[in-house]
């Protein structure tokens, strides 16, 4: 038995097939996976500038979940805004766990989970509201850390350009400046002075200096000829002369020192010294006798 279904009942399963396709759609680009169950938690802020739903939920930089939905409380006093979260099934936070709402440069949001560390602490049933934290944006650490320093440092710059035009406001700064300025003129007298000594004088060392190295590039030839020269004479032999030279030379110092020929004896041997003095003294004694009695050893007859 067949059975036929109405027009109208497969339009609605179409429908509501659609509408299914349409959350599920919508969801995964809002990166929700509808088929991996997840724990949902809540946050409450006072601001939540740049966090937009599908915002990432990190611990340690690592993806554990996304902003699930933001929504804002109207029975709050203070207009607070509900912010739920979706994690990871496995992940558990233990009490003390803070929501960090951080922004980054470009002005995107996204919540940092700060783990409690601690020992022996509980965690949160699932559904809990965690405590919740706005971190400093870089406008809020310039304002906290470089606006106090900026702060000391203008009464300085402002003392700083009080003495400034203290000095520049200075009679002795005047006439020092008005002192420079012959300073300059002479500066530039001196410019002028050395410019044209060295279009003149320069030149002409420049010719001295060439003249001089072209004589000594003839000393240099020169000294090559001569040196040409002296490989060319018979060193050798000369050498070989002047040794034989030399050792006839000792030959004969050897000699003059020995005993052995006339000529060391007569150098060596001192008795022929004493008996040469003792001569010596014995002729001076009958010079000295001749003088006083010539007679005696000269006779003249006269016939």
């Amino acid at each position: 038995m067949k059975h036929s279904y109405s027009k109208e009942i497969k339009i609605s399963i179409a429908a509501i097939t659609c509408l299914i396709l349409l959350y599920v759609g919508i969801e995964f680009l809002k990166g929700v996976n509808i088929f991996k169950p997840g724990n949902y938690y809540t946050v409450r802020y006072e601001n939540v500038t740049g966090l937009t739903i599908s915002a990432p939920v990190t611990i340690n930089g690592f993806k554990v979940g996304l902003v699930r939905e933001i929504t804002y409380d109207n029975e709050s006093k203070n207009g607070s805004i509900i912010v739920e979260l979706n994690l990871d099934k496995n992940i558990k936070l233990p009490e003390g766990t803070i929501a960090l709402l951080a922004t980054d440069l470009l002005g995107t949001a996204s919540i940092q989970l700060q783990l409690n560390t601690d020992e022996n602490v509980n965690y949160y049933p699932v559904g809990t509201e965690l405590p919740s934290k706005n971190a400093m944006g870089l406008m809020g650490e310039i304002d906290s850390k470089v606006m106090p320093a900026i702060n000391n440092i203008l009464p300085k710059i402002d003392t700083l350009l009080a003495n400034l035009n203290k000095i520049t406001g200075s009679q002795s700064l005047i006439n020092s400046l008005n002192k420079i300025e012959p300073i300059v003129a002479n500066l530039e007298s001196t410019t002028a002075s050395l410019n044209k000594m060295m279009s003149n004088q320069v030149p002409a060392t420049l010719n001295n200096l060439s003249e001089i190295s072209v004589n000594i590039n003839t000393i240099t030839a020169d000294l090559t000829h001569v040196s040409n020269t002296l490989k060319q004479l018979p060193i050798d032999s000369t050498i070989h002369s002047l040794n034989n030279t030399l050792n006839d030379v000792n030959h004969l110092t050897q000699q003059l020192n020995g005993t052995d020929s006339s000529i060391g004896l007569l150098l060596n041997d001192t008795g022929l010294y004493y008996n040469i003095n003792n001569t010596i003294k014995d002729l001076d004694s009958i010079m000295i006798d001749l003088r006083h009695n010539p007679k005696k050893y000269v006779n003249f007859k006269l016939f």
